[in-house]
Parts: structure tokens; sequence; C-alpha cells
């Protein structure tokens, strides 16, 4: 790894706007966009088609990417999302690539890096302290304890605390409630510190936090609490993106971690921002597939941040079309369908697609050559993707095309899928049957309930983020390829006022995962000399 100072000086960054944390991470400071006022770079937006449970590369193909672009002669820089100790711990073992398209230092990244989650858990359950102790000592604001939204968090999946009761023990622990925990991924402060592009932006969007209702059915927010000032002191560092090196030494900024299949999945606008004005090509990440990652960008982010994608990479690999095909030894062809449907809803975006066909060492050059064959039957570009072996070397035929396909982008023509003016309910049809394929919607009571006293109280020009499985187009796990002539059922609804969008629950997603019965964890350990062992590569 080289002196993190060289990494910003290869993008023009000085060493008074960095904060640095040790040799090999900094902080940069937000005054790099008044340093740097004009935006200069393209946008190429990283999805994929619908995973299987070990995922299909895209932070490697990320990096790699980014790398490849940079071996071309482009001023290129990645944004990545920090990763959540829950997958860490949990399923993944990591989250910063692999091989030689990684991001180091990979442990510190991979674990406490640079205190930011540890600050955004702090600030939620910061808030619902004060809120605990508003009820204890009197409830001048009569919140109605059967109103009460917000729940605490932490990073770690531990399915016992989704639901819990709190304040047994008497009078000193407090009026006993029913509440729980999700993961700090899925806090509205994650979404909330991600979406910011200020402190003055920061500290509005905290101030606007729903924390529940009063008797008279009024919101009551965060700053009716007084809890905004304090947040805004756990916050303040942790606004401020990371910079760090690919293994080629090339930069990449990480910053926040919203899950795409619970929150809205992608790296913080002031990461894309600075990249933007630093960089020729800034390579954007979004969780998953582009039924989530890539809807929630186009329709969530994009009509706030501005932020317009110039081309999209949609990553492919052999296992991931077998398994949508619904044989894991079948042939690749059976998973065409899934990978269409995703093709043709970045189309109906507006934004041009190209392929990368992540290769691993045991595909068949026949079986790739088909995947190759077929997207440009169907006139999407396609390439090879050799990142994790070769890094930046395997990844320039890529890289050539998405620059080709940035270059005849039409920026007019992306947009989303829907106005603000769009009713709630209509908003969230209009995603299941355009991208999900789904003929219809079902709500239950609780949710058309909540979407109507939304609407009522004025948030009905939010935008929606469904949480939903990612392993479907539906919100069944099992359902593979493209389903048709389905049904896709609401069955709650959450509002992230703060964060500026409505939150639908479809089918049984949680928003606190829990461990596996053999979990990552049993492989990670620390040697005597203080290496931490088993994180993944």
């Amino acid at each position: 790894m080289r002196p993190i100072a060289e990494i910003a000086d290869g993008l023009g960054l000085p060493a008074d706007l960095l904060e640095p944390y040790g040799r090999h991470t900094a902080k940069i400071r937000l005054e790099v966009l008044d340093r740097f006022p004009e935006r200069r770079g393209k946008l190429i937006l990283v999805t994929a088609i619908t995973p299987t449970t070990s995922g299909e590369g895209k932070t490697v193909n990320t990096i790699g990417l980014t790398q490849g672009l940079v071996k071309r002669g482009h001023k290129a820089v990645a944004a990545l999302r920090e990763p959540s100790l829950g997958p860490v711990f949990g399923q993944k073992g990591g989250a910063t690539g692999g091989g030689r398209a990684s991001v180091e230092p990979i442990d510190k990244i991979n674990l406490h890096f640079n205190g930011d989650f540890h600050a955004i858990t702090a600030a939620h359950n910061l808030l619902a302290a004060l809120l605990d102790a508003h009820l204890h000592f009197g409830n001048e604001l009569r919140l109605d304890p059967r109103e009460i939204l917000w729940p605490r968090a932490m990073d770690m999946s531990d399915r016992a605390l989704r639901r819990i009761i709190t304040g047994l023990g008497g009078r000193d622990g407090g009026p006993a409630r029913e509440t729980g925990f999700i993961i700090t991924a899925a806090s509205e402060i994650m979404a909330i510190l991600a979406l910011s592009v200020s402190r003055p932006d920061l500290r509005r969007r905290l101030a606007s936090i729903v924390v529940g209702f009063n008797t008279d059915g009024k919101p009551v927010i965060a700053s009716d609490l007084k809890a905004v000032g304090p947040m805004m002191v756990l916050l303040n560092e942790a606004l401020l993106p990371n910079l760090v090196q690919t293994t080629e030494g090339v930069p990449a900024i990480i910053h926040c971690g919203p899950f795409a299949n619970i929150a809205h999945g992608t790296s913080s606008v002031l990461a894309q921002r600075i990249g933007l004005h630093l960089a020729d090509y800034v390579v954007n990440e979004t969780g998953f597939a582009a039924d989530l990652g890539a809807e929630k960008f186009f329709d969530l982010v994009m009509p706030m941040c501005g932020h317009v994608p110039a081309a999209a990479v949609v990553i492919v690999t052999l296992k991931a079309l077998r398994a949508q095909g619904g044989a894991p030894d079948g042939p690749v062809e059976g998973g065409f369908a899934n990978l269409d449907r995703h093709l043709s809803n970045l189309a109906r975006w507006g934004v041009p697609a190209v392929v990368a066909l992540n290769r691993f060492p045991n595909d068949s050059d026949a079986d790739l050559q088909k995947v190759l064959d077929h997207c440009r039957s169907q006139g999407v570009e396609a390439a090879l993707s050799e990142g994790y072996a070769k890094g930046g070397d395997g990844m320039t035929d890529l890289a050539d095309r998405v620059v080709a396909a940035a270059a005849s982008s039409d920026s007019s023509r992306v947009k989303p899928l829907y106005t603000p003016d769009t009713p709630l309910d209509a908003k969230i049809r209009t995603v299941a049957t355009e991208v999900y394929g789904a003929r219809d919607v079902s709500f239950k009571p609780a949710a058309r309930t909540r979407l109507e006293r939304l609407a009522s109280l004025g948030y009905n020009r939010l935008p929606i983020c469904i949480a939903k499985t990612q392993y479907s187009f539906t919100d069944d796990p099992k359902a593979m390829g493209a389903p048709r002539d389905w049904t896709l059922t609401i069955s709650d609804v959450s509002l992230s006022a703060g964060a500026g969008f409505v939150v639908a629950i479809a089918g049984s997603m949680m928003l606190m995962p829990g461990l596996g019965k053999v979990p990552q964890a049993h492989k990670l350990d620390v040697d005597d000399a203080g290496n931490v062992l088993g994180m993944e590569y």
C-alpha cells in the first residue's frame, strides 16, 4: 500500500483537504467541493442480474473496472459502500472485492472502518434513548406509546432482537413497551447520512425524522425531542467520505452502507459527487440486482441528487444464469430470461447497458461464448471480466466498451419511472408491474391504512423504497427466472421522512437479519502477531 497522501495527490487533492486516519486511509473534507466546483466526470452504475447467495462479484468488478479505466489512461475513482459487520460475520466474511481487484486495507475497511458505522449506530440509539427519557419524565409531547415508530439499531445480525420488550424492572426502568432492533444498514440515519450533501442538509434531515405520533395522531419529530444537535455531534466526522486505494493504487471513495434489499443500496451522494468533481469517471456500485439497487438509484437517489448515470454495467456469471434457469448444473440459456428483463428495465430508464461476464476458473469457453453471443443478439455490448485474476489488465476490454457507451449516452433520456405526483400506492404498483413483472399488488390492511395515513399527512410526494428479497424478481426467494402474472404482497409500510422516502415491505422481509447455522464468524481469528485470519480476499 502507498501512503494515502500519494493516492490523494493522484486525484489532485491537496493535503489540507484530507483528515488522515493512519497511513493508508483518510477522510475528505467537504471544502473539496468549494475548491473544485465544476462537475467534470461521468457516472457509471454497476449492477447485476439476480444473484446467488454468494453474490456475483459487483465489488470486484467495480474495483476492476476502475483499474481498467486507469490502465486506458482515464482518471477514474471507485465509489463503494462500507461493509456491515452483519454480513462480514454472517455470510460473506468480507466485502472489499477479491484477488487483484480489492481495496486496501482489507481488515480495517471490513471491521471498524474509521468509526462511521459506530457513529451512525450511536446517533440512532441516542434518539431512542432521548425518546424513552421523554416518556419517563412526563411525556410532555403526549407521545402515544402504541404509535412509537423508532426502534433501536446495532451493526450485527441478531434475530433474537427483532422484537423485544423494554422498560422492565419497575418505575426506574421507564414505561414498558414493545420495540425491537434493526441492523444499522437499515437505519434511517444510515440513509440520511448517505443522501445528505452538506452539514445543513444533514441537520434538516435529522430534524425531520418522525419518531412516532401523539395522541392527536400528529407526527412527533426528532427536533421536538431536542435530539438534532447531539446527533450532529456524533455524525460530524462520519459525514466525511473515506479515501482508500485498490490493489493497483487506484483511488476509491468508500462511504455509508445501506443495503439494497431493505434500504436504497448505494454509496453516499457525497462520495459520488466528490468523485464527479475530481475524476473523468466514477464507477459506483449499487447493491444486488438491477431490480433493487439500480431501481432505487434511478427512482429515488437520482431525483434527489441529480447524478445521472451515463452507462450501466450489468454483472453476469454462469452460476447465476444456471440458478435462474432452475438447475445449478443446467444450461446457461435457462437464465437468459432473467438477464433480458434486467436489460430491458435499464433500457426503460434510458441508460445504455454493458454486460460484464465475470469469468471464473472452471467456466467453459463454449458457455461464456453463448452468453456473449446472446447479449450481442440483443444489441447489448458485452465483455469478459477478469479483474479478480488479472486486475486492471483483465478489464480493459470492458472499460473500452463502457467508455463508448457513456460517450453515446443522452442524459435527457434517463428518467425515473414515476413522478412525485404519482400516489404512493401507484408508485409501488409501477415498480412491481414494470420492473418486477408482477400482474398486481396486494396490500395487507395494515399497509393500506399506513399508506392512506401518510398521504393525509402530506408525505404522498415521497419516492418509495421497496424492501424485497434479492434472490428473485418476486417476493418469493425461490421463484427463479423472470416470472409473470404473479401478485406482489406489501405487508407493511414505514416512513423515513428525514431520508425522504417511504419504505414498503414486500412479503416477509425483515430489517434485522439472523446468523446462519455455520456463520463466517466461525472462520475468523487473529494470530499471535495480530494478523486477522479468515477475512475473505
